[in-house]
């Protein structure tokens, strides 16, 4: 995969939320504890992109919250469950507010604010949870703003999405780069005119039909210095 050509260094860093700065991997446990297989996580949070996706592409909006907690119904419909089906999915649920980060996160977020680049977030889910995260981690202040695609209408990777950002806190499209472990979130960044770098923690190949990343990494912790040598 070759990567594009960036002519400009970015002012503002995007971050993805769920799973980029997230560790997600504590939800399995969620679903276990309340009879259904731990397996059934990644399926829910996939199931749960596709609808939001979907609602954006028919016009219409709905809160990840909201989409979460119906999408579970479906999926632990017919479970032999340890409880009822309104409290299975309560108890999964509040496992989005209990995660933590990933441990590449803190420091570089640290090292990316330190270097001078504004730092705000971007998620298809709620700015309050985000905000949470950060406040239990001890990175809260490192960050400018934390938005929420509630207040765009249009989850990512729809052009409004990203467009609501730049318009949020004053900057162009091309000042910006966003920072994502989902290709599907890349290729959306670029089209609507940001730079991207892709993490790739699993070693998975990057997916031929999206726009390739401008930066890839293994790890967060490599984004500094890839981004100090463009500098130089």
């Amino acid at each position: 995969m070759k990567e594009k050509l960036v002519s400009t260094n970015p002012l503002v860093i995007v971050f993805d939320v769920n799973e980029t700065l997230s560790d997600m991997s504590p939800m399995a446990g969620h679903f276990a504890e309340v009879g259904a297989p731990a397996t059934l996580g990644k399926l829910w949070f996939a199931a749960l992109l596709r609808d939001g996706f979907a609602l954006t592409a028919a016009g219409d909006n709905g809160t990840f919250a909201e989409i979460g907690a119906e999408v579970l119904r479906g999926l632990l419909a017919g479970i032999d469950l340890n409880r009822d089906v309104g409290q299975a999915v309560e108890h999964i649920m509040s496992g989005m507010a209990s995660l933590g980060l990933h441990s590449d996160v803190p420091d570089a977020v640290r090292g990316l604010r330190q270097a001078g680049y504004r730092l705000i977030t971007l998620t298809n889910g709620s700015a309050t949870v985000a905000e949470k995260l950060f406040e239990r981690s001890g990175i809260r202040g490192e960050f400018e703003a934390l938005l929420s695609v509630e207040n765009a209408q249009a989850w990512k990777p729809a052009p409004a999405s990203y467009g609501y950002a730049a318009q949020a806190i004053g900057a162009a499209p091309s000042e910006m780069l966003l920072i994502a472990v989902h290709p599907w979130d890349i290729h959306g960044a670029a089209k609507a005119g940001l730079q991207t770098a892709w993490i790739n923690r699993v070693g998975a190949p990057y997916p031929g039909y999206f726009t390739p990343p401008d930066h890839t990494v293994n790890g967060l912790t490599e984004l500094p210095a890839v981004l100090a040598d463009r500098k130089t």
